[in-house]
């Protein structure tokens, strides 16, 4: 799927959650599930390794907890080889990483981004917000009042890289 039509189907979803519609959203020749079942959906439980030092992880928890998943939550000082055993690159990393429906989810992605993964269910291994980046619109990073620009990633076991969302 493109990047833009990507952009659309996102800014459509978003909108119709907004107002509260119950039609269905399409892209190319792929249907995404309608947008109440979106709104409404349940999540299988997501298990989520951090440093126990971390503020921002535990923020992000809670941004997906507000977001209706269910989290276990493991405090860890060996998050490298959990990363390593997940298919992570450095380039890849952030400091926290989550398992959820046979995928991995790692850093700073926000509640949108996964619940659209479990609804579309693409052939990747996860997705991914690399580094650390700081803004109003970054789950558990908000200590700004601006808005950071990044990209939400997609990535595959053959270390394929593709953008799945970018957020200014």
């Amino acid at each position: 799927m493109k990047v833009q039509n990507i952009k659309v189907l996102l800014s459509a979803t978003l909108l119709a959650l907004s107002i509260g519609l119950t039609t269905q959203v399409h892209a190319e020749s792929s249907q995404t599930p309608a947008v109440s079942a979106l709104a409404s959906a349940t999540y299988s439980e997501m298990t989520v390794y951090k440093s126990a030092s971390c503020g921002c992880c535990g923020d992000w928890v809670e941004h997906m907890e507000e977001n209706g998943f269910t989290l276990k939550v493991h405090d860890t000082n060996n998050l490298n080889s959990i990363k390593q055993k997940a298919g992570l690159t450095p380039s890849l990393a952030s400091c926290h990483t989550a398992f959820i429906d046979g995928y991995v989810i790692e850093g700073h992605v926000p509640a949108n981004d996964v619940k659209r993964l479990l609804a579309e269910k693409p052939a990747i291994t996860g997705l991914a917000v690399p580094g650390m980046p700081a803004g109003a619109n970054v789950p558990g990073m908000e200590v700004s009042p601006k808005n950071a620009e990044f990209d939400v990633l997609g990535f595959k076991e053959d270390g394929t890289v593709q953008r799945w969302n970018h957020y200014q």
